[in-house]
């Protein structure tokens, strides 16, 4: 398991626990440091060959971009920057995927359900037939 995007204070205990349970977390601010190439390089080192599902949490997205979640935290990712990376997605054998925490009462301008639309639609795009 790769998470991506992480930012919010979590004790060292539960940190520890998860690394060490081989999961590997790249944070908000070292997505923003390193760049989108980076990140896509280490989930395709973490995945691999193997089946991979995709779990999209609309939190990981900054506010500014997503206010329609039950849980905002500032200096999370951009739009652009979930973009990119689901862009260079090729290679990687998904099984399926989803989008979670949408909350649509909690934004009035509709941004946090088109952004969710968009993550699962470009999803879909990577399965498409190539013309």
């Amino acid at each position: 398991m790769i998470q991506i995007g992480i930012r919010s204070p979590v004790g060292r205990d539960v940190w520890d626990w998860t690394i060490g349970k081989g999961v590997q977390i790249i944070s908000a601010q070292e997505v923003h440091a390193k760049g989108v190439d980076a990140v896509l390089a280490a989930i395709k080192a973490k995945v691999g060959a193997g089946k991979t599902y995709l779990s999209f949490d609309i939190d990981a997205l900054d506010p500014s971009q997503a206010p329609g979640t039950g849980t905002p935290e500032v200096a999370g990712l951009w739009t652009w920057q979930v973009k990119a990376i689901l862009d260079r997605f090729t290679g990687i054998d998904f099984v399926g995927m989803d989008v979670v925490e949408v909350s649509p009462s909690y934004d009035v301008a509709e941004i946090t359900a088109l952004a969710g639309a968009t993550i699962a639609w470009q999803y879909l795009s990577l399965n498409a037939p190539q013309t």
